[in-house]
C-alpha cells in the first residue's frame, strides 16, 4: 500500500453533516475520540463496543454537547457470529437507510512474547478480534455501505503490520492479515462508491500503548485528538478519491 499522510488537515465544522459513521471500539481510546469528533463535525455515530457504562458514556458527552443523537450497539467481538452482524446490518439499513462510514478501530494487543511461545488460545483471540470480526461485520455492512453516495471504510493497522518485529507475534500478525483484507476489499470495490483505506495511529496515549509500554511516559505521546485530523479527512468526502492507501496519522 502508497503511504499517505494529512496531519495538518482542517476540517470544516459541517464535513459530516448527515453522514452515518459507525465506529467499533468506540468506548476508549481513540474510537472514543473519534466518536466523539465525528459527532461534533455533525455525524450521526453509531456507537459499537464491549462495554455498555463506556458507552452510554459517550453517548451522553456527545448529547450534552449538541451532537445528533447517537445509537450504540454493545457488541463482543469475540464472541460474535455472521448472525450477530447481519442483524445488525439489517438494523442500520431499516434506522438510517445507508451507512457512510466505518472506523475498524476495536483490537486486542495479545500477549508480547517469542515466536516459539505464542500460546494457540492468544493467537486465536488475536485474530478473532482483530481480524475474523472485522471480516464478518465488513461483508455483511458492505451492501448498506454501497446504498450511501460516497462511503468510507477505515482499517487500523499498526507500524508492526508493515515490518514484522521481534516478539510482537500474534498481534502484528494480526495486522499484516489486517491490511491484505483492506487491499483485497479496496481492489474489489475500487470502481463502487465504497472506498478502503487504512490507518495506523502510530505510538499514541491509550490503554493498550501503556500495556505495551509500560514504562514509557504517556506525556510523551501524541494524545488521541491530536491523531483526528486524518480521521476527519478519512471518512469526509475530499477523500473519495483515495482507495487503497495507508495513512500514516502521525
Amino acid at each position: 500500500m502508497q503511504i499517505k499522510t494529512v496531519h495538518d488537515y482542517q476540517a470544516p465544522k459541517d464535513l459530516l453533516t448527515d453522514k452515518v459513521i459507525l465506529v467499533t471500539g468506540a468506548g476508549d481510546g481513540i474510537g472514543r475520540q473519534a466518536a466523539l469528533t465525528f459527532a461534533e463535525h455533525g455525524a450521526t455515530v453509531i456507537l459499537l463496543g464491549r462495554t455498555v457504562d463506556k458507552l452510554e458514556a459517550v453517548y451522553d458527552e456527545i448529547e450534552q454537547a449538541g451532537g445528533a443523537k447517537p445509537a450504540i450497539i454493545p457488541l463482543d467481538l469475540k464472541g460474535a457470529t455472521l448472525d450477530h452482524y447481519q442483524g445488525m446490518a439489517a438494523t442500520i439499513k431499516e434506522q438510517f437507510g445507508r451507512l457512510d462510514g466505518v472506523l475498524h478501530n476495536a483490537g486486542i494487543l495479545s500477549i508480547l512474547s517469542p515466536f516459539t511461545h505464542i500460546e494457540a488460545d492468544d493467537f486465536n483471540d488475536a485474530m478473532q478480534i482483530n481480524v475474523t470480526g472485522p471480516m464478518l461485520m465488513t461483508q455483511a455492512l458492505l451492501p448498506v455501505m454501497q446504498l450511501a453516495d460516497n462511503a468510507s471504510l477505515v482499517f487500523t493497522s499498526s507500524g508492526v503490520g508493515r515490518k514484522g518485529r521481534a516478539y510482537w507475534g500474534s498481534y502484528a500478525i494480526s495486522k499484516f492479515a489486517t491490511e491484505g483484507m483492506a487491499q483485497v476489499i479496496a481492489d474489489e470495490y475500487e470502481t463502487t462508491s465504497v472506498r478502503t483505506n487504512v490507518i495506523n495511529p502510530g505510538a499514541t496515549r491509550t490503554s493498550m500503548r501503556a500495556k505495551a509500554y509500560p514504562a514509557e511516559d504517556p506525556k510523551a505521546l501524541k494524545t488521541p485528538l491530536d491523531l483526528m485530523p486524518t480521521y476527519l479527512y478519512l471518512m469526509g468526502d475530499e477523500s473519495k478519491k483515495d482507495n487503497n492507501l495507508c495513512f500514516d496519522a502521525q
